[in-house]
């Protein structure tokens, strides 16, 4: 049986680029960046190239980019570590409800430890406004941090404007941009951040890896010790395969950007076009233009999203209910009912999220196999 992969936006399978020069690292430039000999410098040429490329990538300074294990220990050190450390500025953070969960459980760590949270609600795009982020403002407001495209629906935010908000009221912000990553330009200076997030495995890269741009002055607290790694932002040996592969990834799809972007959005158009010729009673969920190229979330009425997910895993189809680290979980998506929807229709919902690994067959297969499954499900309904 063949198999279809549309949960791009969960993780990626690794290039065979990013793999080969990841095997190279462990192999051959296997030593360790803080030593004097030359393994270790061989390796930190490594390490310093790679800084490099992610910087160029971002518009950035190379000592602005710190190496994470990934994007949700770069959003917890850039809400933790910048509130800590900021404490004069204030100790009220705003962010949104639709956050990725790696921010929103740090913003409510950080509610129970003397701290002020407030969540922006979306409008029923999943959009966050300017007009409602600048109502949150206070006098004590140190921090801003909202994502830059949601990973449920592929809605993009208008993060420059919200990053001029905060720099005209002199408030760090910070930006979740896993999802965009890769998939959008990203210029940190035109985007008006002072913090970005970012990850190696939604990219075609290695999983356990990610970066934290901070902005030169920005005061972050360390969320672990134990060495001068990474200017003592975030300490241990680093993951230089990790890093290798990341930076070959990132290079890979900024290189391919305009063309994969162009691509993706005919294929996520085209199957949402036959979807709704197709069956009756669907909904878009997410902003119908204001959104990632690859990304289709769809309330199929009147049928368990879960059902859906089995049977077509069954069919060797692979998608998503909603956020990989939300598997499991019973209750509706947080997004889509941040959104609005009815937790029926939220839990009616599934994400298609396109990639490399996706074809006009294998949208033609999807569509051979979707539609008279969920036909079948609303028949059993009644």
């Amino acid at each position: 049986m063949n198999r279809y992969y549309f949960d791009h936006s969960a993780t990626t399978r690794v290039d065979p680029a990013v793999a080969d020069i990841m095997r190279q690292v462990m192999c051959e430039n296997y030593g360790n960046p803080s030593s004097v000999h030359g393994f270790g410098r061989d390796a930190r040429e490594f390490l310093d190239r790679s800084r490099e490329t992610i910087a160029e990538i971002l518009n950035a300074d190379p000592a602005e980019v710190y190496f994470t294990s990934g994007g949700t220990e770069a959003d917890n050190l850039a809400l933790s570590g910048v509130m800590e450390a900021n404490q004069e500025r204030g100790r009220h953070l705003i962010t949104s409800t639709t956050e990725h969960h790696a921010v929103l459980y740090t913003a409510e760590y950080l509610g129970k430890n003397g701290y002020e949270v407030s969540y922006i609600r979306p409008d029923k795009y999943g959009l966050i406004q300017v007009d409602d982020v600048a109502r949150a403002i206070r006098p004590d407001t140190a921090m801003i941090s909202i994502m830059h495209a949601n990973n449920e629906v592929g809605t993009i935010n208008p993060i420059a404007e919200i990053g001029r908000l905060a720099r005209d009221n002199g408030i760090i912000f910070h930006t979740d941009a896993v999802q965009t990553f890769g998939k959008l330009p990203l210029n940190v200076s035109e985007l008006n951040v002072d913090l970005l997030s970012l990850s190696g495995h939604k990219i075609y890269g290695p999983k356990g890896i990610g970066a934290l741009y901070v902005s030169t002055g920005i005061a972050v607290t360390p969320r672990s010790y134990g060495g001068h790694h990474e200017r003592e932002l975030r300490p241990g040996t680093e993951n230089l395969s990790g890093i290798a592969g990341l930076a070959k990834a990132a290079s890979l799809c900024h290189e391919s950007l305009e063309k994969e972007n162009d691509r993706l959005k005919i294929m996520r158009d085209s199957l949402w076009r036959e979807l709704q010729t197709r069956l009756p009673d669907l909904t878009l969920n997410g902003h119908p233009e204001q959104r990632l190229s690859g990304l289709l979330n769809v309330t199929f009425h009147g049928v368990e999203g879960e059902a859906i997910l089995l049977a077509l895993d069954m069919k060797g189809i692979a998608v998503s209910t909603g956020s990989a680290c939300s598997s499991g979980q019973t209750t509706p998506s947080h997004v889509l009912l941040s959104m609005g929807l009815a937790p029926e229709d939220a839990q009616s919902s599934i994400r298609f999220s396109l990639g490399h690994e996706n074809s006009d067959e294998s949208i033609e297969y999807l569509l051979d196999v979707l539609p008279p499954m969920v036909e079948k499900f609303r028949a059993m309904s009644f």
